[in-house]
């Protein structure tokens, strides 16, 4: 008998479909060693050599491996191809004693990018040697993200409160978010004034059909519009800034362009192809399932896990675009099978990565088998599964596909003053149609993306009519918050983390309490976030620094190349941070963050003072715990006010604000003789169009997103994950919601509208 371990259940039932009776596949589900959860588990004195346990909830498990790993021929690793694979094999070989049961013959492992009969025999056929480089790059990262988190989350308990914790990529992802939020608090809104033109050809009996807009664009030669790049912490983000910042100056524009003849100048056409983008990185089908599908990274991530155990897709955690000619081949004729020969390309297309760090011997994320369509698999997939998988599908078979083809006009329009004969300002027209949609077929909103602005049949030298013009007053918008989408985009930009860290880093800080997300789902630093990140900034300026955090990122790259080894590494970056972090434990004085106010307590008489809890901040006595009085702040203290008169219906005594895991709510005064509680409700002012009884509030689920239900429930179940403007739907009277993009559509699915 041989054994085949592999770290997940589904994949070992996968996997089984596709071998024999004489082969056996076994899950260690995960990791089987680890360095202890209540102690650092590191030896600093003796070269920083971890010291790992096996868990006590596994400790069965590896009993039972090591008893088919006794009895067994051979004993097969095939966890995943990553570094965290590779170690989890390592892990395996020494728990289970491989080396001592095989002293003649080397361990065996095999990987593979896709669960598929060819792949698996193909990697059974050619085993190798486990890679202790990876290995290696795995431990450093462990050690050293170990490190920082038990010396550094002390500090923070210390000075700041309990419970606290930092980590080298967190803390890095924190301080983008922190920064963000403190440009948009900085930025001042600036009020200007945009020209709008419609044209159209002289003579015509019909203008309307032949009318189209034109763009002020220069005034005396000079530029009308400029951009002026606001620096942010984590890129630039430009606002578009004119220099029509007076309403009066627009009109005077106005009157000019009023009295002038319009002019075609020059003609530019030409044809514009566009060339679909490259299939699924980890990090851009994050990005795209973040904001195509509403899914958080971490739903994502498990969901892409799901599909690969199945053998729906390839392996899930990679930086490489590069596909297989087997898929390349299978694509093509998918292509052709669904679309026509006119979609298919002669040759393959290849795309070129510009991570500087990425993993060229993987594969690019894509179905295993390019020509089973998302629609033959909905039956088999579960409804995010088969989103997702179609998600992956379509940008698969898309990069294979055939450009689009644009017809492009660009027409520059003179307006020269009809008295003096002046040619003071210029226009600019633009208009391209869709001539063939090429990879855009594949895609269901390829109408919307099919057309622009069309322009009429125009000449050199044409003259032209003016139908209308008018002045729209506009003001600057603030720089926008992140969404996981572009925040795992800068994550990945900057090399800060790998693809397999950037979701468990924002389910973290979103966990820590340091980050929230508001309803349209972009993520804002809670007061506690803010705080940790400016202390860590202040006082250990190397965690929190981008260029150190993605160079740390390259040694462990080069450790995983072997051109590295681990311990200069860890040493290098622990004594100075150890030797910083001794310095401010003394010098940091945990009263710097504790604000006093100009009020003694009313039960001791000693100085109140804001310190933060567990749920934020609070007033407390400085002589705690001589003295427990507190007192709470901002909305929950609005909330006390407002059911101060609050009695419980069960005993009599006060209702009282709590603040628990899911938010605030109201509990008996009387806890724990009486344990009544009572939601708090947001209403929206919206009355439930299912029961017509109860209202719909803001409610958020446990994966700390909004959703909006009917405050009757169970009674009435309704509920919905946009929220609703409160009107009805022109085309069946469901109520509308807010959408992605700014648009407004309709709740229920069937119905197409939108706005």
């Amino acid at each position: 008998m041989k054994l085949i371990i592999v770290e997940s259940p589904t994949k070992a039932k996968t996997i089984n479909k596709f071998l024999d009776k004489s082969y056996l596949v076994k899950s260690s589900y995960g990791h089987i060693r680890d360095l202890p959860e209540k102690e650092m588990g590191i030896d600093i004195e003796h070269d920083f050599s971890p010291q790992y346990v096996i868990p006590h909830k596994v400790a069965d498990r590896v009993d039972e491996l090591k008893k088919l790993a006794k009895k067994a021929d051979d004993v097969i690793l095939a966890t995943d191809e990553d570094r965290e694979g590779e170690a989890i094999s390592w892990h395996l070989s020494i728990a289970l004693e491989l080396e001592k049961k095989f002293k003649d013959k080397k361990i065996s492992r095999i990987v593979f990018h896709e669960i598929t009969k060819s792949a698996i025999e193909k990697a059974l056929a050619d085993p190798r040697e486990i890679d202790l480089n990876l290995v290696d790059a795995q431990q450093a990262r462990r050690i050293l993200d170990r490190l920082v988190g038990y010396e550094l989350s002390p500090f923070l308990w210390k000075k700041i409160r309990k419970g606290l914790s930092a980590g080298r990529v967190q803390s890095m992802a924190l301080r983008i978010i922190v920064e963000r939020e403190k440009e948009i608090k900085k930025f001042e809104a600036e009020n200007y004034w945009k020209i709008n033109l419609t044209l159209t050809k002289e003579k015509e009996s019909d203008k309307k059909l032949l009318a189209f807009p034109a763009e002020l664009i220069k005034k005396n030669n000079e530029k009308i519009d400029a951009i002026t790049t606001l620096k942010l912490f984590a890129g630039d983000y430009k606002i578009k800034k004119t220099i029509l910042t007076k309403e009066k100056e627009a009109l005077d524009i106005i009157a000019d362009l009023k009295k002038c003849v319009y002019k075609i100048e020059n003609l530019t056409k030409r044809k514009i192809t566009k060339t679909p983008p490259p299939p699924f990185t980890t990090s851009t089908l994050q990005q795209s399932a973040i904001s195509g599908l509403g899914y958080s990274s971490k739903q994502t991530m498990v969901l892409a896990q799901k599909l690969y155990e199945q053998g729906y897709i390839t392996y899930m955690r990679t930086d490489s675009l590069n596909l297989s000619l087997e898929s390349l081949m299978s694509a093509q004729k998918t292509i052709q099978k669904l679309f026509g020969e006119d979609y298919s390309l002669k040759s393959p297309r290849y795309f070129k990565n510009k991570s500087k760090g990425a993993q060229e011997a993987h594969e690019a994320i894509r179905p295993t088998y390019p020509e089973k369509t998302p629609d033959e698999l909905k039956i088999k997939l579960e409804p995010g599964q088969y989103k997702l998988y179609k998600l992956i599908w379509n940008r698969m078979i898309a990069s294979q596909m055939s450009c689009a083809i644009f017809d492009s006009v660009k027409a520059e329009i003179s307006a020269t003053d009809k008295i003096i004969g002046k040619n003071t300002y210029v226009l600019s027209a633009n208009g391209s149609t869709l001539t063939f949609e090429g990879y855009l077929r594949v895609y269901a909103d390829k109408k919307s993306a099919s057309t622009d602005t069309i322009l009429p049949p125009l000449e050199i030298g044409e003259t032209l009519e003016l139908v209308s013009i008018d002045s729209e007053g506009k003001t600057t918008t603030q720089p926008p918050r992140y969404n996981e989408a572009t925040l795992v985009k800068v994550l990945e930009e900057n090399g800060i983390g790998r693809p397999s860290t950037y979701a468990p880093t924002i389910s973290t800080i979103i966990e820590r309490k340091y980050v929230d997300k508001n309803e349209e789902k972009r993520l804002f630093p809670l007061e506690i976030g803010t705080l940790v990140s400016d202390v860590l900034v202040a006082h250990f300026p190397q965690i929190v620094n981008m260029t150190f955090t993605a160079t740390l990122e390259k040694d462990f790259d080069e450790i995983a190349e072997g051109s590295r080894k681990w311990i200069p590494v860890i040493k290098d970056f622990y004594e100075p941070f150890h030797a910083n972090l001794k310095t401010k434990t003394k010098e940091v004085k945990k009263e710097e963050f504790q604000e006093k106010l100009d009020r003694n307590c009313p039960d001791c008489g000693g100085d109140l003072i804001v310190k933060f809890g567990r749920f934020g901040k609070f007033i407390a006595c400085s002589n705690y715990p001589n003295c427990r009085y507190t007192e709470k702040t901002g909305e929950e203290k609005k909330l006390e006010q407002t059911f101060s008169e609050e009695i419980c219906e069960k005993c009599g005594a006060k209702m009282v604000v709590k603040k628990g895991k899911f938010g605030t709510f109201l509990g008996c005064s009387n806890y724990p003789n009486c344990k009544n509680i009572k939601k708090i409700e947001k209403k929206i002012g919206i009355i439930c169009p299912k029961c017509n009884v109860g209202e719909l509030v803001e409610r958020k689920s446990k994966r700390g997103t909004f959703f909006y239900a009917c405050n009757t429930y169970p009674s009435c179940d309704f509920s919905l994950w946009n929220k609703p403007t409160g009107e009805k739907c022109p085309k069946c009277s469901s109520l509308l919601i807010f959408a992605a993009k700014g648009k407004i559509k309709c709740s229920k699915k069937e119905c197409d509208f939108e706005n």
